[in-house]
């Protein structure tokens, strides 16, 4: 990998400091691709973890910008800013890691899968075990009107899941229904355990 990738910060476009430290040498640690300004903007969600779903930041103002930016404006790019947090907390898991996926004609409006590149970037491998049926998002729906979603998931053709023990990935919880959404599907379908990994919790928002 090309250490030097990135010159200039992702987020605010200043210079980064390329020069290498023997800690990031020796350990092999992801080229930094934001500026230590920008990455203190962004707050670690290390206090309300559960067994059933880890979440690494808050959704506050810079991550709702980040987010934007990486989804809505298709800034791909932006799939590297947090592989390294990502890749060390998910390195060492001993279950199926699966994405949450994107109905097909979302896909080709975004041209990428925004879960998936956050993973690649991270060196984290992956399986699809799940479609989505329906285009609806939960942006824009009040509190109830997610709870009441009906169930947008279905398994994959021919995928077996019996007995395994997965973990879902995706980008943002907030009420849960997406992961609870997957989880029903997976279980009935006779997965051993599912659990979650978000890159960002938040309130209720919308």
């Amino acid at each position: 990998m090309n250490r030097n990738e990135v010159k200039n910060c992702l987020l605010c476009n200043a210079p980064l400091n390329s020069q290498m430290d023997w800690k990031r040498l020796f350990f092999n640690r992801f080229p930094k691709v934001i500026c230590q300004e920008c990455e203190n903007q962004f707050e670690w969600c290390l206090h309300e973890q559960d067994e059933e779903v880890v979440s690494l930041y808050y959704y506050n103002e810079a991550m709702q910008d980040y987010l934007h930016r990486y989804k809505f404006m298709h800034d791909v790019l932006l799939s590297k800013v947090f592989r390294e947090e990502i890749y060390y907390n998910l390195k060492n898991r001993k279950e199926m890691i699966v994405p949450i996926p994107m109905h097909p004609e979302k896909l080709k409006e975004r041209t990428f899968s925004h879960v998936d590149e956050l993973l690649k970037e991270a060196r984290i491998p992956y399986v699809h075990l799940l479609e989505k049926i329906t285009t609806e998002t939960q942006g824009g729906k009040t509190r109830e009107e997610r709870m009441n979603t009906p169930q947008i998931f279905k398994l994959k053709k021919t995928v077996q899941v019996e007995g395994k023990e997965i973990l879902l990935v995706d980008d943002i919880y907030t009420t849960g229904t997406t992961i609870r959404h997957a989880k029903r599907v997976l279980i009935e379908g006779g997965a051993k355990s599912v659990k979650a990994f978000t890159l960002i919790k938040s309130g209720f928002y919308k």
